[in-house]
C-alpha cells in the first residue's frame, strides 16, 4: 500500500490537517486526488464541482489552487473534515462518496416537477443495438471514480463512453443525462435507465432487454444486472432517451 504523505510545500503552507492513518490507508486504497494531481479524474472532479456551484472558470485536469478551494469549500458545506475538525482538502474516499451521490442535487429542484412520472435514460438515434453491442465490448472493466476509458469507468463515464462509440453524444453526468433526457413510460434496448441510490437519480446503465441493464457498479465493475434484483428494483426511477 502507497503511503500518504503531506509535502513539505502544504505543510509549510498550512493548506491540510493531516487524516488519521485508517482514513490515509482507505484513500490510498480507493484512490484519492491531491493538489499537484494530474489526470483526467482531476477534470472529473471539477466538472462536478463546477456543477454544483463550487468550481468557476475552465476546468482543466490539474488539481491546482482553484480546485483546493473549491474542494475545501464543498467539505466545509458538507462537514466533511479531519478528526481535528479542519478541511484538509485531499479528496477521499468520503468526499468521492458525497460528490457521487449528490451529482444530482444541483437538478433536483429542476427536475422534481417531473420526478413523480418514471423517468429514463438516453438512447441513440443509432440502432440501438449498436450502443448495447459497443457497451458489451468492457464487460469487466473495472470500476474507477471519475473514469471515463476501459482501463476504468465510472457508471456516467461508461455511457459516455458507449455512446460515443454508438455515434451519439450524452452529458457526462448522471443528473445531466437525466435532464436532457425525453421520459418514456417503459425503456426499450438501448435506453438509459436511471436509479436513485442516494436521492434523485444517481446512478444510470443500458437497458440490455429481459428486464436487465448494463452499468459500472462500484463494487462489480462493468457487468448486467437485473432490475428486479432486490437492491435495484426498489431504486428504479424510470428510463428516457436522448
Amino acid at each position: 500500500m502507497k503511503k500518504y504523505l503531506v509535502g513539505s510545500a502544504f505543510a509549510a503552507a498550512a493548506l491540510f490537517a493531516v487524516p488519521n492513518v485508517s482514513d490515509a490507508a482507505s484513500i490510498d486504497d480507493h484512490g484519492s486526488l491531491n493538489k499537484g494531481d494530474v489526470n483526467s479524474s482531476v477534470n472529473a472532479l471539477q466538472e462536478e464541482l463546477k456543477s454544483q456551484g463550487y468550481f468557476k472558470g475552465y476546468t482543466g485536469s490539474t488539481f491546482g489552487p482553484r480546485t483546493l478551494s473549491a474542494v475545501k469549500a464543498y467539505q466545509r458545506d458538507k462537514g466533511i473534515s479531519s478528526p481535528a475538525g479542519s478541511y484538509y482538502g485531499v479528496v477521499g474516499p468520503q468526499t468521492l462518496s458525497s460528490l457521487s451521490g449528490s451529482s444530482s442535487s444541483s437538478n433536483t429542484t429542476a427536475s422534481s416537477s417531473s420526478s413523480n412520472t418514471k423517468v429514463a435514460g438516453a438512447s441513440t438515434t443509432q440502432s440501438s443495438s449498436g450502443v448495447v453491442s459497443a457497451a458489451k465490448q468492457y464487460m469487466g472493466s473495472p470500476y474507477v471514480w471519475g473514469g471515463t476509458s476501459p482501463s476504468g469507468f465510472d457508471c456516467s463515464g461508461f455511457l459516455q463512453y458507449s455512446f460515443k462509440q454508438a455515434g451519439k453524444n450524452v452529458p457526462r453526468t448522471v443528473s445531466q443525462m437525466y435532464s436532457a433526457s425525453t421520459k418514456v413510460s417503459s425503456p426499450s434496448v438501448g435506453d438509459i435507465v436511471f436509479f436513485d441510490t442516494r436521492g434523485g437519480p444517481s446512478h444510470a446503465g443500458i437497458y440490455v432487454g429481459n428486464n436487465q441493464f448494463i452499468h459500472a457498479g462500484s463494487s462489480t465493475g462493468v457487468t448486467i444486472s437485473s432490475m428486479d434484483s432486490s437492491y435495484w428494483g426498489p431504486r428504479y426511477i424510470g428510463a428516457g432517451r436522448v
